[in-house]
């Protein structure tokens, strides 16, 4: 690798920030991926979870930013700041680039709901949020597409550690799909078991006023 100068300080900086961009997104989809539905992990408090997949969402986009920026700001290759934003119209890579593009806009829409969650309906906010796990395999490809460091060498084994990552959260959370109880038997158990309480206290309170 050549040393960094002033003419490639942006290229570096645009590859090194979508290195860790994609890396951060992985971890924060892993973490949405293997919680359950009351928002926990093993050994972890709920707001805990939240927190940090909350934190690590958000430093993903701010490299992200980055990333874009010093892409637009290169001089090497010609990226306006509109390819950017509106898919496949990049004189540069337009196929590769518009991928880019387009993991960019349901990232911005999954975080603006996200932001203003408190007031949307939460089935429409669930619904806009499944848009993650669809941005994540776009920005792999744009990634593995548009930089050809990516293609081999350990950028290539880290990129590849990130989608076993991936891979490995979503065959736990579906062997728990399969193995957790439906809802609908949860509420019946309950409702069982509250109906046997209930029985067996006015069992005990007619024994005691026989007495």
């Amino acid at each position: 690798m050549s040393a960094i100068t002033a003419s490639t300080a942006l290229w570096y900086a645009s590859r090194a920030t979508g290195i860790i961009s994609l890396v951060l997104l992985s971890a924060a989809v892993v973490l949405g991926i293997t919680v359950n539905r009351q928002g926990r992990l093993p050994g972890l408090p709920r707001f805990a979870v939240t927190g940090l997949h909350r934190n690590l969402s958000l430093i993903a986009v701010l490299f992200l930013a980055v990333h874009v920026l010093s892409a637009v700001a290169d001089s090497y290759v010609s990226i306006s700041l509109a390819a950017t934003i509106i898919p496949f119209v990049s004189s540069y890579e337009p196929f590769w680039l518009g991928l880019g593009a387009v993991s960019l806009d349901l990232l911005a829409v999954v975080l603006v709901t996200s932001l203003v969650r408190s007031r949307i309906p939460r089935r429409a906010w669930r619904a806009v949020h499944w848009l993650s796990y669809g941005l994540y395999p776009v920005a792999v490809v744009h990634s593995i597409g548009s930089s050809t460091d990516l293609q081999s060498g350990w950028l290539l084994t880290v990129t590849v550690a990130c989608l076993a990552a991936v891979a490995g959260a979503v065959v736990v959370r579906l062997r728990r799909s399969t193995t957790a109880v439906p809802r609908f038997r949860r509420v019946i158990t309950a409702l069982d078991d509250a109906a046997a309480g209930s029985a067996a206290g006015r069992q005990a309170a007619e024994r005691g006023a026989r007495r």
